[in-house]
């Protein structure tokens, strides 16, 4: 990996000792069932202060990283109605996301399976292993918002057309600068 993260990087909104003792900064790796626990704890148990983090905005989807280690890294995202991705994959990295309000729905697909739909709601957390490709909205009339990790950290997403021209495998990519 080229990231080079020395320290535990935490939006000062949660700095928390809870995130610290959930975030493993010692950790260099994250499994997808170590990224679901962590997503679905950190909105779970860390709502209010997420909540005084959570923005809406119209012009595009709105993000914020939480926290960045050399293992993981931990993002809040907004979605209002109508409010969505293209599909991507995210570069060989393995992901969890929980959904904290609203509902979204997520279009998923391993490489030469067939394309699936979910209806996610509010507590709702899926883990995916590196070689998933998805697409993720919000087709609800709410406004909706989800948690967010990737392990490894600061590896960029690949979008497509759509879900069917994803390749036969999703090699990994090399992980961005931190700056």
């Amino acid at each position: 990996m080229t990231a080079s993260v020395n320290e535990l990087d935490v939006h000062p909104t949660l700095d928390l000792p809870l995130l610290h003792d959930l975030i493993h900064p010692e950790r260099p790796l994250w499994t997808p069932r170590q990224l679901r626990d962590l997503t679905s704890i950190v909105a779970s148990e860390l709502t209010t202060p997420l909540l005084d983090v959570l923005r809406f905005e119209r012009a595009e989807r709105w993000w914020v990283r939480l926290a960045l280690t050399e293992g993981v890294e931990l993002w809040l995202l907004s979605w209002l109605p109508g409010q969505g991705t293209q599909p991507h994959d995210h570069g060989g990295a393995a992901g969890s996301f929980t959904v904290l309000l609203g509902d979204l729905t997520e279009d998923y697909r391993y490489p030469a399976g067939p394309i699936r739909s979910e209806r996610r709601e509010v507590g709702a957390t899926v883990g995916f292993g590196a070689g998933r490709a998805h697409q993720v909205r919000n087709l609800d009339r709410r406004d909706a918002a989800s948690v967010h990790a990737y392990s490894p950290p600061l590896v960029p997403t690949r979008e497509y057309a759509s879900l069917a021209d994803i390749p036969t495998t999703i090699p990994q990519l090399p992980a961005q600068v931190r700056r």
